[in-house]
C-alpha cells in the first residue's frame, strides 16, 4: 500500500501533538501543556493552513481565476504559505512585508518563487519590531499593487478562509489527538484567525480559549496602548477591531512581555527539543501562566506557530551564551 501525496499542499495539516511534560515537571506545574507542532508544516508555520484554505476556496467560488496573480500583506509566515500554495497551483505571488521583520522570512519566500516587496517602517520604527503603523504602510502598498495589477488579495485579516482553516483543521485535530482532554487553549493574536477558528470548534465542547497579547499593547483586553513596540513578530499589532474575533467566544486574555516570550522559547528548545519562534514562546509563557492561575490542574493546548530558524538574525538566539 502506497501513501504518495499529489502535492506538498496535501501535507498541510495533521501535525503532531506533544506533551511538554519536561517543562511542567521542571516548573512544578499542576496539569499538562500540549504543543501542536505547526512549525513542521511545509512553510514551517501555522499560516500554511490559512493560505491553503483561502486560495482553494477562492478558486472554487471563482474569485480567483486560473493563473491570476495573488498579493498579500505578511510578516513572512502567511507569505511563505501562499508562496507554496500559489507556486503549486500556478499563481504568481507577491508578498509585501515591513522592513521590521526578520530577513530569513524574505529570503525563504524568494526561494519559493515569490516576489517580495519590502516596505520601509513608519517614522520611529524599530528594526525587529512591527507595529500597527508599520502595517498600515504595508497595507497601502498592497492596495497599490492590487489596483495596478488586478491581483487577488488573499486578505488574511478579513477573508473567512483564515479562521475556517483552523475551525475544520487545527481545532478538531487538537480534540481528537488529545483524546478529548483539552480544557483550555491559548494563542498569540495576529490576524486572530487561529484563535477564532479553534474557539469556534472547541468552545462548544467546553474548552476555554484565551487571546495572548504583548504587554503594553493589550487592546483585545480593552486596555489603552502604552508601548506598541515588542519583538514578538507576526502579531500583537494593537488592532482592537480584528474581524475574526468579533463574534468569537474568548474566555480571557493574557499579556506576555518580549523577554518572557524569548525565555520561554529558549526553554522550549532546550528542555523539549522544539525549535520555535517568538510567538511559540509567547504561547508557552501564557500556557504556564494559565496552569499557575485559572487553569491549574487542566490541560492547556498551544501551537508552535513557526520555526526558530526564522529568527536566527534576531535577539531570540544571538546572545545564548549570556543565558547558560
Amino acid at each position: 500500500m502506497t501513501d504518495i501525496k499529489a502535492s506538498v499542499i496535501d501535507v498541510i495539516g495533521n501535525t503532531p501533538l506533544v506533551d511538554l511534560s519536561r517543562i511542567t515537571a521542571h516548573l512544578g506545574l499542576e496539569g499538562r501543556i500540549l504543543a501542536k507542532l505547526d512549525n513542521l508544516l511545509p512553510g514551517y508555520s501555522k499560516k500554511d493552513r490559512a493560505a491553503r484554505q483561502i486560495i482553494e476556496a477562492a478558486r472554487a467560488d471563482g474569485r480567483l481565476k486560473s493563473g491570476q496573480p495573488v498579493v498579500e500583506l505578511t510578516s513572512g509566515n502567511m507569505g511563505t504559505g501562499l508562496a507554496i500554495v500559489c507556486g503549486v497551483l500556478g499563481h504568481p505571488f507577491t508578498a509585501v512585508m515591513s522592513a521590521g521583520n526578520s530577513t530569513e522570512r524574505a529570503r525563504m519566500m524568494r526561494g519559493l518563487g515569490a516576489e517580495v516587496v519590502i516596505v520601509p517602517q513608519a517614522s520611529g520604527g524599530i528594526s525587529g519590531q512591527v507595529t500597527a503603523a508599520d502595517l498600515e504602510e504595508v497595507d497601502q502598498e498592497v492596495r497599490r499593487i492590487t489596483n495596478q495589477t488586478g491581483a487577488f488579495r488573499a486578505d488574511q485579516f478579513e477573508d473567512p478562509g483564515n479562521p475556517a482553516g483552523h475551525e475544520t483543521g487545527t481545532g478538531p485535530e487538537l480534540w481528537t489527538q488529545s483524546g478529548a482532554t483539552v480544557t483550555a487553549f491559548c494563542d498569540f493574536a495576529g490576524s486572530g484567525g487561529t484563535l477564532a477558528g479553534v474557539a469556534q470548534a472547541l468552545a462548544p465542547r467546553g474548552v476555554r480559549c484565551y487571546a495572548v497579547e504583548p504587554a503594553g499593547a493589550e487592546v483585545i483586553a480593552g486596555h489603552p496602548v502604552s508601548d506598541p513596540n515588542h519583538p514578538i513578530q507576526g502579531g500583537g499589532y494593537a488592532m482592537a477591531d480584528l474581524t475574526h474575533l468579533e463574534a468569537s467566544n474568548i474566555a480571557g486574555t493574557l499579556a506576555i512581555t518580549g523577554p518572557e516570550a524569548r525565555d520561554a522559547a529558549r526553554m522550549l528548545a532546550q528542555l523539549e527539543g522544539v525549535f520555535g519562534g517568538y510567538s511559540a514562546g509567547a504561547n508557552l509563557a501564557a500556557a504556564i501562566a494559565l496552569l499557575r492561575g485559572p487553569e491549574r490542574g487542566g490541560t492547556v493546548a498551544m501551537i508552535v506557530c513557526d520555526s526558530g530558524l526564522k529568527y536566527l538574525s534576531t535577539d531570540l538566539w544571538e546572545d545564548q551564551n549570556d543565558h547558560q
